[in-house]
């Protein structure tokens, strides 16, 4: 007997008409035509099934703060760092905790399972970590939250940061984090990837750096956080976030460069909603996009993960905790339109990111977690398009959120008809 059986479901895959069988908070059985009971059962209707979303770039110790103390007038990223500078010491413990509480329900009911946070260390009373620390705990049970110590206004800039953030590691934080094109020149930058790397190498830990999250083609810290991931032996468990100034770069030295990511296997997380709309400020026309050559790391075997960054924050005032907004930005940005890079993009916000993350027991096989979320749509290009509803959210077996199927009545004149959005794709779109 199960706790719980999904019936006629379909697969990322695109297998249709399978039973998906969870017991004691473990998937038992994914086949077709599933016959043992079970407490609880869910009718999927042939719609998709999926792992949760893996949002692997997130700041939630500033979510849901748009407009406090001011709104960013200019929308830049300098802009949004100093707005930053000054909800800090005004913020409590209290309303940190509080913010990302409620934005935890809203990323749970839009089908997400793991966040990776970054947090400020630069504050000396570390509110930010206190904060998260008690949230990474009290959503342990529906969530799964890393967080990175990240030290925002340098790490040798700032005069304590470097200490904080031992401090914020050695209360639990996971990651270490940085921000080498903040620092005050190249070369300390380089020395900032270098110290870092270390911490991270003498602890055991991940690393998660943002990397040249600029317009500035001469901005190349990726080049030596690859290798100081191969000195250090650091190969699959660094990131580096937003990458945007290869954007901007010589296709000469990017021809070099990719090969040295990939050989140190160095992740990429860019940020697509965040990264069009801060990139290329300072341009007249044309404007640079700005984010990070997608489909050339991609193709180079590097592991990427999209990530959303920032919700209704001093950087972005948007946002709604769906990663199929990501990955549809993503998708455009990228020029990503045939069918096989729309599905890859679908990864990107899923499979993909959780592997940069280490998370394990993911994804729909016998013996993984029973986490899923059932889609109102029939593929994963579809739910793309779609954005599409989340119908329901289940974590270890067990329903989490459910949502009301979105169906529109018509009453047109002699023509009364009800609309739902995911009727209207083709079943099987030809390859192209």
């Amino acid at each position: 007997m199960f706790d719980l059986i999904v019936k006629n479901a379909t697969l990322p895959d695109g297998t249709r008409g399978i039973d998906i069988g969870c017991k004691n908070g473990v998937i038992a059985a994914i086949e077709q035509n599933l016959t043992a009971e079970a407490s609880q059962s869910i009718e999927a209707d042939g719609h998709l099934v999926s792992p949760p979303f893996v949002d692997p770039h997130f700041h939630m110790d500033a979510t849901l703060s748009l407009g406090t103390p001011r709104i960013n007038v200019s929308g830049t990223l300098l802009e949004g760092i100093a707005l930053w500078g000054e909800l800090k010491p005004v913020q409590s413990v209290e309303q940190i905790f509080e913010r990302a509480m409620r934005y935890c329900d809203l990323a749970v009911s839009m089908g997400i399972g793991a966040i990776r946070s970054h947090v400020d260390v630069c504050d000396d009373s570390l509110k930010g970590a206190q904060a998260l620390l008690e949230v990474r705990k009290q959503v342990a049970p529906y969530l799964d939250l890393q967080l990175v110590a990240f030290p925002q206004d340098g790490v040798l800039r700032d005069p304590t940061a470097l200490n904080n953030l031992e401090r914020a590691l050695d209360m639990g934080v996971d990651i270490v984090g940085g921000i080498p094109h903040f620092e005050r020149s190249m070369a300390d930058g380089a020395t900032s990837i270098r110290l870092l790397c270390e911490i991270a190498a003498a602890r055991g830990l991940r690393v998660d750096m943002h990397c040249d999250e600029s317009d500035d083609p001469h901005s190349r810290h990726i080049e030596t956080l690859a290798y100081e991931t191969q000195r250090l032996g650091l190969n699959g468990r660094v990131a580096a976030s937003h990458l945007t100034s290869m954007h901007s770069m010589d296709n000469y030295y990017v021809s070099k460069l990719i090969p040295l990511i990939a050989e140190a296997g160095v992740h990429a997380i860019p940020n697509p909603l965040i990264n069009i709309m801060l990139q290329g400020r300072h341009d007249s026309y044309p404007k640079r996009r700005g984010q990070t050559r997608v489909p050339e790391l991609r193709d180079a075997g590097i592991t990427i993960g999209f990530g959303s960054d920032c919700v209704m924050d001093p950087w972005y005032s948007l946002g709604k905790a769906d990663m199929l907004d990501v990955a549809f930005m993503g998708l455009h940005v990228g020029h990503m339109s045939s069918r096989a890079d729309m599905r890859w993009c679908y990864e990107a916000v899923t499979a993909n990111s959780a592997k940069l993350m280490g998370l394990e027991k993911y994804g729909l096989e016998v013996g993984n977690h029973a986490n899923f979320v059932i889609l109102q749509a029939k593929d994963t290009i579809e739910a793309i398009r779609l954005r599409a509803n989340r119908l329901a959210v289940v974590r270890h077996g067990a329903i989490i959120a459910k949502t009301t199927p979105q169906i529109t009545t018509i009453n047109l004149p002699d023509r009364p008809s009800t609309v739902q959005s995911d009727t209207y794709a083709p079943r099987s779109p030809s390859e192209r």
